[in-house]
């Protein structure tokens, strides 16, 4: 946007925009401040990373995101929620191998969750793996009596050794996924920069609707993460624009820029904060832990 296209208006001052630069979401970009250290952990707030469309960037959000709050010194449980385990192959952990997942955390009361969670090799930040045995969860949970808290009930024994949980559901509005919502004080939505993506939101929002008003009333929106923006296209700025017209101030001014160096960080098993601790996603992941902090998203 150009100088002599007017000013902006922020918190009641006019600003020239040469002095506020705009952001990629229209509003004038912020420096949030760097996050206060914590005296203590834990109780931790749940972040449930939700968007029945594949291929959003839920996983390399939920990755970057834990390793960006844990370099401000937040303690954070990773829960690989997918059947695929994508997040703990993200992490350089195996999830065929394992005699231990989530499945045996849900399924059998006799399992401690805390025999089933694995270091990283990211300080301050621990997984809860997955594997395919996952996916005979949603069919065995029906016959479950309060099937839709198993989850929370079991987050509940290790909600004191962390600040932030963040459950990584698979692509589907399933039993899985309602059991993060109900588990979960809070939602992210990653969404990437397509209209195709941009319709299924809805039928999101109303299965968090329900969630909230018939199980878990605490449930809110943090907030909605625009992912693989690619500023150079119409079509990337067309959406996000859609996106602030349909959720306002819940949409993260932190967006994800599309680059190959997420794949690449992801073929090596590392967060991109370490992976390429210069680069402008790194930058983008710590810059979305302050804004998180800062709008009460996290400790």
């Amino acid at each position: 946007m150009s100088s002599e296209q007017g000013s902006a208006t922020l918190e009641g001052t006019e600003l020239d925009l040469e002095d506020a630069v705009m952001g990629p979401t229209g509003r004038p970009q912020r420096d949030f401040p760097e996050p206060a250290p914590l005296s203590s952990h834990g109780p931790a707030r749940v972040i449930a990373m939700v968007n029945q469309k594949g291929g959003v960037g839920k996983t390399t959000s939920t990755i970057n995101l834990a390793a960006a709050l844990a370099e401000y010194g937040r303690r954070v449980l990773l829960v690989d929620f997918d059947p695929q385990g994508a997040l703990s192959a993200g992490l350089g952990i195996n999830p065929h191998e394992l005699d231990l997942t989530v499945y045996n955390v849900l399924m059998d009361r006799k399992v401690d969750i805390r025999d089933a969670i694995h270091q990283t090799g990211v300080e301050n930040v621990d997984l809860l793996p997955a594997n395919i045995d996952l996916s005979a969860a949603e069919v065995q949970l029906v016959n479950e009596v309060a099937r839709e808290q198993v989850l929370d009930r079991a987050l509940k024994k290790v909600e004191d050794d962390y600040d932030v949980v963040l459950i990584d559901c698979q692509p589907s509005l399933g039993l899985l996924t309602v059991n993060a919502l109900t588990a979960a004080h809070g939602v992210i939505i990653p969404l990437i920069c397509e209209f195709f993506a941009l319709r299924a939101v809805a039928l999101l929002v109303e299965t968090i609707d329900k969630v909230q008003d018939r199980l878990n009333p605490r449930l809110q929106v943090d907030g909605v993460l625009a992912t693989m923006y690619d500023a150079r296209t119409l079509h990337s700025r067309e959406v996000i624009s859609r996106l602030v017209e349909a959720f306002g101030d819940k949409v993260f001014e932190t967006v994800i820029k599309r680059s190959i160096k997420f794949a690449d960080a992801t073929v090596a098993a590392e967060p991109i904060t370490s992976y390429a601790g210069n680069h402008i996603g790194a930058d983008a992941y710590r810059n979305l832990a302050k804004e998180l902090i800062s709008r009460g998203g996290a400790p």
